[in-house]
């Protein structure tokens, strides 16, 4: 147990940690995208799938629970990382150079971190925890999807959530030890193509639902 607890309070481990959560995350992002695309369907379709969840009873529970858990280790071990390399690095370069191929999704990582934060809890509120007494999930998909103002919310962090992926996907696989010059460029064509797909695929639903309904 010791070196277990050693191993994850070092910088590394904690890398680790972050690797494995971000990963589960973006499997989460796909699955949930999947199903978000049955919108294109039509109401009875997404009522479909919104009821088919909920009959999993226990299962979506322990689903929530889990990556409420994964969460919350995400958000605090980036933190952790995030104020450990400020206080190793005091003194800002005078410099900011784009050394060591730093992009625009790995330079605001900490940063898009916490906008999704915002809007998770944001989006949650707005859909999870309301009251669905009398209504379906399409309506209040619909409902919300016609105030213009959540539809810019609602795009703003999806174009975050792309740019977050776009760095975290291939930077995972490269902690876990995937870093082969042989797979690392495919692996990071492969992080932008998820997170352009990302993008995309959740940016234009709001835009398709309020167009069409």
């Amino acid at each position: 147990m010791n070196w277990l607890i050693t191993t994850f309070a070092s910088s590394i481990g904690k890398k680790l940690m972050m690797a494995v959560t971000g990963l589960s995350f973006c499997a989460f992002l796909t699955a949930h995208l999947i199903g978000n695309l049955t919108l294109y369907a039509g109401r009875d379709a997404f009522n479909s799938y919104a009821e088919h969840l909920h009959s999993l009873g226990p299962l979506i529970t322990v689903a929530e629970t889990g990556l409420l858990f994964f969460g919350i280790i995400h958000v605090l071990t980036g933190l952790f990382l995030f104020f450990q390399n400020i206080a190793a690095r005091p003194a800002r370069y005078e410099v900011n150079k784009n050394a060591g191929g730093r992009t625009i999704g790995s330079a605001t990582m900490p940063y898009t971190g916490l906008i999704l934060i915002a809007f998770i809890t944001f989006h949650l509120i707005n859909f999870h925890f309301i009251d669905k007494t009398g209504t379906t999930i399409f309506q209040i998909v619909r409902d919300a999807f016609a105030k213009p103002s959540y539809i810019a919310i609602y795009v703003m962090a999806v174009v975050t959530a792309a740019f977050h992926v776009s760095h975290g996907l291939w930077s995972a696989f490269q902690t876990l030890g995937i870093n082969h010059p042989k797979y690392m460029p495919l692996i990071r064509k492969a992080g932008i193509a998820f997170s352009i797909l990302i993008g995309i695929g959740f940016g234009f639903i709001p835009v398709f639902i309020s167009l069409t309904t």
